[in-house]
């Protein structure tokens, strides 16, 4: 018998987020499906130029969320599921609100 642990090895892409262009995947992908329909349907060079610089923008602000954080957007999400249930309060003497009696 051994005495140290069982040791398993994790393999790196097993736990690392999935990022698209340094950003959120499925935010990237959202932002590309904007730009694209706003560029198909209205077809004209500046809707190319508006599609375009919207995809860079967006891309540029998704890289920094994404070197920020890149699990900033399901943080956002989870706080705002979980809103109901914790309540803001502030300060030592202000009122405690009922619990939520669900859960979602």
């Amino acid at each position: 018998m051994e005495d140290r642990p069982r040791e398993i090895p994790i393999h790196q892409s097993a736990n690392r987020p999935h990022l698209l262009l340094g950003g959120d995947r499925e935010m990237v992908l959202l932002a590309m499906l904007i730009a694209a329909c706003l560029v198909f349907a209205v077809m004209t060079w500046w809707a190319v130029l508006a599609g375009l610089m919207f995809w860079w923008t967006s891309i540029a602000v998704l890289y920094r969320m994404g070197k920020a954080d890149p699990l900033l957007r399901r943080v956002y999400v989870r706080h705002i599921r979980y809103r109901d249930f914790y309540p803001a309060k502030s300060g030592p003497h202000a009122r405690s609100s009922a619990p939520a009696m669900t859960w979602r």
